[in-house]
């Protein structure tokens, strides 16, 4: 077996959230400091517009495209920590649906970060399901950073 079968990957969902800067940065110092990977894994939403063939494609090719420039963003910033470039995934679906399916499909991922939230509705809807009972369906662990860490924190526990 090769160096890269035995490398952990740590896959981040990559959202609008105000916490993905705290799920990335976690993610990328524990692929520095175990010699493994940072993933990322954007999912285009379907939009209310389905009944409107021409306008839902546009729209589904600027969030492709939003999408795109995000993760470029975040390759850009994350790659210096964690010392490699991240593998990136876009898919079209529901999240939840599309998570599972990737960490289904990919034998290489090994760790699922996420961020809670910090908000009064709780720590987010996919912590939430995850941690439910589609939690024993999940063949990975969940490691889930408190949303209002800060970097330094973040650095010392990682």
């Amino acid at each position: 077996m090769s160096q890269n079968a035995h490398q952990r990957v740590f896959l981040v969902v990559v959202d609008e959230s105000e916490e993905l800067q705290i799920a990335v940065h976690y993610a990328a110092r524990r692929a520095a400091h175990t010699g493994g990977r940072v993933a990322l894994l954007y999912v285009i939403e379907p939009s209310e517009l389905q009944h409107w063939r021409a306008i839902e494609d546009l729209a589904r090719e600027e969030r492709r495209e939003e999408a795109e420039q995000l993760l470029q963003r975040l390759c850009d910033e994350i790659s210096p920590i964690a010392g490699s470039m991240p593998i990136v995934y876009i898919r079209e679906g529901v999240c939840r649906d599309e998570l599972l399916a990737l960490i289904d499909e990919e034998p290489g991922i090994s760790i699922l970060v996420l961020a809670a939230g910090t908000g009064p509705e709780g720590p987010g809807p996919l912590i939430s399901y995850l941690t439910g009972k589609p939690a024993a369906r999940l063949r990975i662990p969940i490691t889930i950073v408190p949303g209002g860490a800060t970097m330094e924190q973040l650095d010392t526990v990682s």
